[in-house]
């Protein structure tokens, strides 16, 4: 019997918004929520390695990582090589899914790829743009939305917006913040997450991604492909196989969230720590870090540490050198 679904357009859905807002968190309820859906996630990290798909829920989604720049800008051709293959495999009957989410690097600026869905012909053929969603951290917005074209890009293309970090700040914050969000995009619905926890039912198949709309933000959104990014924000990304004395390597985050906070955009990564099973994660977005155990390193493989660090003129030997004095016989 034929399976007419692989030969209808398949839902994407562009998960987006700034660095540490909870993109990550959403993306992990939906992958566990028991919506029956098989799911390919295309990943996005702005920096030489990413460590998302590590945090990410392993079930029966097609998880493709791309590491090598901002998805709007350098690896664009990627995008579109991933999603032809990710069609021409469906098609074939090699894999099986019924939508596609993309989660971009805090850093994008959303317009260049949703025009994937409208200029490349192939992708237009095969997929739905079905919405933009942007996450947006309640706490900083304001900072973030000063300080970066990126922020306020993610905000005004957005389809929904929802408003993470909520219980960080007052209700009056949150009022304020909200009423510059509807300022930038008063068309985009407000929810509130709280740890990825939304109605899946309003984010996905929500046909909420309107070119009209989207034309009146930005007349030339069909014409105009450049896109730039604030040349003092960088990222780089520390490894070592050697474990990490627990107390030194905890003791040095705070001092560094202490020092540069304002500057770290964003941090997070996987920690071995000497004596311990698990993995120890963390995730951070200016002073705010939270340090939660991981799954535990299983016999087949070698325990590592991997860090990543994105901000604006972070002092990156420092921190390097300061990462190795951590290590255990150090």
């Amino acid at each position: 019997m034929l399976d007419e679904s692989r030969f209808s357009a398949v839902p994407v859905t562009i998960l987006t918004g700034f660095l540490g807002s909870g993109k990550t968190t959403l993306l992990n309820r939906i992958l566990s929520e028991e919506h029956g859906q098989r799911i390919a996630v295309i990943e996005n990290e702005f920096g030489e390695a990413g460590i998302d798909s590590d945090l990410l829920i392993q079930g029966e989604e097609q998880i493709v990582e791309m590491n090598n720049g901002c998805i709007c800008c350098t690896v664009r051709g990627d995008l579109v090589r991933i999603l032809g293959e990710l069609a021409e495999k469906r098609t074939n009957g090699e894999l099986h899914f019924e939508r596609v989410i993309i989660e971009t690097t805090g850093l994008a600026d959303p317009a260049p790829v949703a025009q994937t869905f409208f200029v490349e012909q192939d992708i237009s053929d095969y997929y739905l743009l079905d919405a933009i969603i942007t996450v947006v951290d309640a706490k900083h917005a304001h900072q973030q939305l000063d300080a970066c074209h990126e922020a306020e890009e993610q905000v005004g293309f957005a389809d929904r917006l929802l408003l993470s970090k909520t219980d960080l700040i007052s209700a009056e914050d949150i009022a304020t913040v909200e009423a510059r969000l509807r300022a930038i995009n008063a068309r985009a619905p407000i929810a509130h997450v709280h740890f990825g926890k939304t109605a899946i039912d309003d984010i996905l198949d929500i046909r909420g991604f309107n070119l009209n709309a989207i034309l009146d933000i930005e007349p030339d959104f069909l014409e105009d492909v450049s896109h730039e990014h604030d040349d003092e924000i960088s990222s780089f990304v520390y490894r070592h196989h050697q474990p990490f004395n627990a107390a030194k390597i905890l003791a040095f985050m705070h001092i560094m969230i202490g020092e540069f906070g304002t500057d770290l955009l964003r941090y997070k990564g996987i920690l071995y720590i000497s004596g311990t099973k698990e993995r120890l994660i963390y995730q951070g977005v200016h002073m705010l870090l939270t340090e939660t155990l991981g799954s535990a390193w299983q016999y087949h493989e070698t325990p590592e540490s991997v860090l990543v660090f994105i901000g604006r003129n972070l002092p990156k030997q420092y921190i390097l050198d300061a990462l190795d004095s951590c290590l255990v016989n150090k």
